[in-house]
């Protein structure tokens, strides 16, 4: 901006144009003298008063100041915006490439809340994937642990296209342009797209594991309660076994089998992460099946000597009974032998001899049965006592087999019609049921009965004579009644299904 004065001059009296400060110290030079004036780069008029030079040296002052009041205003509207923007880090009137800053930066941001949720979700799936490992071997726990590491690597591949989209582009630069930022979003929304897909393939993967984690949950959730009832077992079998110990009684089978249990109580110490999940829910419920039979046995040992005891004093006087009874089956052999057939007693005749030959075996065993109870080994003592009752009861039956021998024939002999009427009863109740509802019976329930009939005929015929076979006869209506027995049951069988 230049500045003419009003008043006329002489050529080459045009002010120079300069900067704001030279232009002032022309003016306050001018004012001074011929020296000022020169360098102001105006001629001087020699004769003019010294009130014009006064006035033109005012009007000079003047024009410096505005001219550099001018030139001074477009430097003042470069300087405010850039105080406004805060330092000169950025423009305040951003218009459209502020916009696509913002949006490029709501992309990063939506982007990375993706990138945290999916983070989050395969953090939370690797944990469940962790569980089923450590409970489930089967094949479908294998194919789930192989499809989570190829999600995992899908997610990987994402993951590094968000972190590349993020590093490529600074949004917070001064300088950045719109079409930098339009790309940034772009590229970052489609990570974002990626990172959505993914987390939306670790949930569907994650629905499909339901069964298999609820199942390893399951398994261990009965850990610790597993391993704890084991725990409580083994000190309560301990516990038993002691107060037997303090009772007198040794228990060194029991002693032995507890003491076997301390390596699997060693291994349920060290954990389920050493040994595994199920092998150790298997041992657990072992120690606990075998320390409760151990601790069950001890409480009982006290009642088990007891009864041992009374065992022992009933069996032998049984075999002190058996040794009296035993004497008396000679008599009743020669009784037989006196009044009845060969055929009725020759089978009883080793009775007598075997019946003592029983009765001293189990007085033997009997004495070893007392020296293991007396020595605490019971399993020896209840094996021994076993093998007395069985020889006792032989005896029993064939001492006893000979006096129901004699009883019987006596019965027969006098009286033999009655255990005639008594088969011939049965077999007509079995006839009448074969013919009940029908015109002829089945051949198959009417033979074994007419055989049955010609049977006891046969039988009854045998009585004839002078020294008839009673035991024969005897044992034939015994078999016919139970032929008849059996066709009765066969009717009633069919009958019943039938209806």
């Amino acid at each position: 901006m230049t500045a003419t004065p009003s008043q006329p001059c002489t050529p080459g009296s045009r002010a120079g144009v300069g900067s704001a400060t030279e232009t002032a110290d022309a003016g306050s030079e001018a004012a001074t003298g011929p020296a000022g004036a020169a360098r102001a780069g105006v001629v001087p008029v020699a004769f003019r008063s010294s009130r014009v030079r006064v006035r033109r040296g005012h009007l000079r002052g003047t024009l410096a100041l505005v001219t550099a009041v001018t030139v001074s205003l477009p430097l003042l509207a470069l300087a405010v915006p850039a105080a406004f923007a805060g330092g000169g880090t950025r423009r305040w009137f951003g218009g459209r490439g502020e916009s696509q800053r913002a949006e490029a930066q709501a992309a990063k941001d939506a982007a990375a809340a993706a990138f945290y949720e999916l983070d989050t979700a395969q953090r939370d799936l690797r944990i469940s994937i962790e569980t089923i490992v450590a409970v489930d071997s089967s094949p479908a726990a294998r194919r789930a642990v192989s499809d989570f590491e190829a999600i995992g690597h899908r997610i990987d591949e994402v993951s590094r296209q968000y972190i590349s989209a993020v590093d490529a582009h600074d949004l917070d630069r001064d300088d950045l342009e719109s079409s930098v930022a339009a790309r940034a979003r772009t590229e970052l929304t489609a990570a974002k797209t990626e990172l959505g897909k993914a987390k939306q393939d670790l949930e569907r993967f994650q629905q499909g594991l339901g069964p298999l984690l609820d199942k390893a949950e399951t398994q261990l959730a009965r850990l610790a309660p597993a391993v704890e009832r084991a725990r409580q077992t083994l000190l309560a079998a301990s516990n038993a076994l002691d107060s037997v110990r303090a009772a007198g009684l040794k228990a060194d089978d029991l002693a032995a089998r507890l003491a076997a249990l301390g390596p699997e109580l060693t291994k349920l110490n060290q954990g389920a992460g050493r040994h595994g999940v199920p092998e150790t829910l298997q041992r657990a419920d072992r120690v606990l099946r075998d320390a409760e039979a151990v601790r069950a046995e001890a409480e009982r040992l006290p009642e088990r000597a007891a009864e041992i005891d009374r065992r022992l004093v009933s069996l032998r006087t049984r075999a002190q009974a058996l040794t009296t009874r035993t004497g008396q089956v000679d008599p009743v052999l020669s009784e037989l032998r006196r009044r009845f057939a060969a055929a009725c007693w020759q089978d009883l005749q080793h009775v007598p001899d075997q019946a003592a030959e029983n009765v001293r075996q189990a007085e033997s065993k009997l004495k070893e049965a007392q020296q293991a109870r007396d020595e605490q080994r019971w399993p020896d003592a209840t094996s021994r006592l076993s093998t007395v009752r069985a020889l006792l009861n032989t005896t029993d039956e064939a001492v006893s087999a000979a006096g129901d021998r004699l009883q019987r024939l006596n019965a027969v002999s006098k009286d033999p019609q009655q255990e005639i009427e008594r088969t011939r009863f049965a077999i007509r109740d079995a006839q009448r049921l074969a013919m009940a509802g029908r015109q002829t019976p089945e051949q198959r329930h009417a033979r074994p009965l007419d055989e049955s009939v010609a049977r006891l005929d046969r039988a009854v015929a045998s009585l004839e004579g002078r020294h008839p076979d009673y035991w024969h006869f005897l044992t034939e209506t015994e078999g016919v009644r139970t032929t008849v027995a059996r066709v009765v049951a066969q009717i009633r069988e069919e009958r019943g299904q039938g209806a």
